[in-house]
This record gives C-alpha cells, structure tokens and sequence, in this order.
C-alpha cells in the first residue's frame, strides 16, 4: 500500500516541496530532512515500507509516530532518518 496524506495522524505538517528533486521520487539521501514537512514525512514512511516488503496502515503510522516523537536532532539527512528507523523500527517491532 502506499501511505497517503490522509492516511497521517498529526495536521501540524506544512506542504511546501521546496526540494530540488521532484516529489521525492528517489531513494532517499543526503537532502535535508525537515520533520514537518508532510512530503518528506511521506516520502521516508513509504520508503521505509518498501524496504520492509510490505507497508499497512498501522505500521505507516508507527513510523510517523516514531518520526515525530523519538527521532533525536542529530538526524539532519534523510539517509540519517532512514538508517535511525531501521534500527528502531526493528526494536519496537519485537513488541
């Protein structure tokens, strides 16, 4: 499935795309990544759940949770976010 904007949780996330790439059709990398940007927020939640094999809506809103709530300040790039999730996502899955 692909996560979509209304599929999200929280309202507080601005729409702007004022990223070089369009619509954030690659793999992510080294682009900043902002938390509060829906297109960006999107973008790691279904990239993520590509890697995965399989994204529900359950497990994308885990992942917006775990964006919005834990990802610590350091993570500046979406390749940070992507590899932070990777770790923490496997954790919290065990549960």
């Amino acid at each position: 499935m692909t996560f979509l904007k209304e599929h999200l949780l929280s309202d507080h996330y601005s729409w702007n795309n004022n990223a070089s790439h369009s619509l954030y059709a690659t793999e992510p990398d080294r682009r900043v990544f902002d938390r509060f940007n829906g297109n960006q927020v999107l973008f790691i939640i279904n990239s993520f759940g590509k890697s995965l094999g399989r994204l529900t809506l359950g497990d994308g809103r885990k992942i917006e949770e775990l964006i919005s709530t834990q990802l610590p300040e350091q993570n500046k790039s979406e390749l940070s976010v992507y590899n932070w999730l990777r770790g923490v996502y496997l954790y919290y899955s065990n549960y």
